[in-house]
């Protein structure tokens, strides 16, 4: 069905989200304090907003953000995606903190608007062929508006509770991610040491108990350290760091997950924030430690 959204944030993610949508014939209003990047976003299908309420003139708009400030910004600031006096449906796909997502929501309530919680997993590529995972949060109703936008990006939804709970869920999602990611850039550079071909090493562990998306889709890029920009280290720091946050606050500890948090750390005092998740490689093979071959 062809229906007006807004979408607020043109980065990796917001972009895929964007060319999406207009593939499936959504009429998308792109927005982003980046010109060049509302330009690229007009390129793919996109009319351009000049503010993320003028984004949400159609009664939708789909969030993509870095943080919670950014994302409140975005939504109750000066022409904030929430300013507007028409009843809008704001459907976060950022990954920010669970307490900050209720609080988004009783304000966006308080005037009139709805608020989804809809954190991902599947990156950009997921975003692009219309597969990706989403947890989602919120009332029966607003989900089930959310639902028939986002089915343009996504093949599985998940209504995990109330305002929030997909943000937990998301929580849980990127500890066994980052985790993981780290081990294979571990295994990635065992491969490499040894001068073996990374995609007979893959197929090979295929089907085995080691095999995951993560493997099929991600260790020969690892391995032959690709720095296309698929999922940034600096966006995973933030996720780790909130589930170890999460964690001590319920007395949890999360020993594996504060060690891959210090690993993308490591790389962010390198000058790597911005680079593909790929460059974890760099922490264990000086070879690829250059910050210009991730960042070119």
């Amino acid at each position: 069905m062809v229906q007006g959204v807004g979408v607020v944030g043109l980065g990796v993610m917001g972009s895929a989200i964007v060319t999406r949508l207009a593939r499936m014939g959504n009429e998308v209003r792109a927005y982003d304090v980046n010109p060049d990047a509302i330009a690229r976003a007009v390129g793919f299908g996109a009319t351009a907003a000049s503010t993320p309420v003028e984004a949400a003139g159609a009664g939708v708009v789909i969030l993509s953000l870095p943080n919670a400030a950014i994302v409140e910004a975005a939504a109750f600031g000066p022409g904030g995606a929430a300013a507007g006096g028409s009843p809008t449906l704001v459907i976060d796909m950022s990954s920010i903190d669970p307490g900050a997502t209720m609080g988004f929501a009783e304000r966006a309530a308080a005037s009139g608007h709805a608020w989804v919680d809809a954190p991902l997993s599947g990156g950009a590529p997921g975003a692009l062929a219309g597969r990706l995972t989403l947890m989602l949060g919120g009332t029966d109703a607003d989900v089930t508006r959310a639902r028939a936008v986002l089915a343009a990006v996504a093949s599985r939804m998940t209504h995990c509770g109330p305002s929030g709970a997909g943000q937990t869920v998301k929580l849980l999602n990127q500890v066994i991610v980052g985790t993981a990611m780290t081990a294979l850039a571990e295994v990635a550079a065992l491969v490499r040491a040894n001068k073996l071909d990374p995609e007979v090493v893959r197929d090979a562990l295929g089907g085995g108990r080691a095999d995951s998306p993560l493997l099929q889709e991600f260790f020969v890029k690892f391995a032959s350290a690709d720095p296309a920009v698929t999922g940034r280290i600096g966006n995973m720091i933030k996720d780790l760091d909130g589930a170890t946050q999460a964690g001590r606050s319920l007395g949890v500890p999360l020993p594996l997950t504060s060690a891959a948090a210090e690993v993308h750390r490591w790389l962010r005092s390198r000058g790597l924030d911005a680079a593909d998740s790929a460059a974890l490689l760099a922490y264990y093979e000086p070879d690829v430690a250059d910050p210009g071959h991730w960042l070119s």
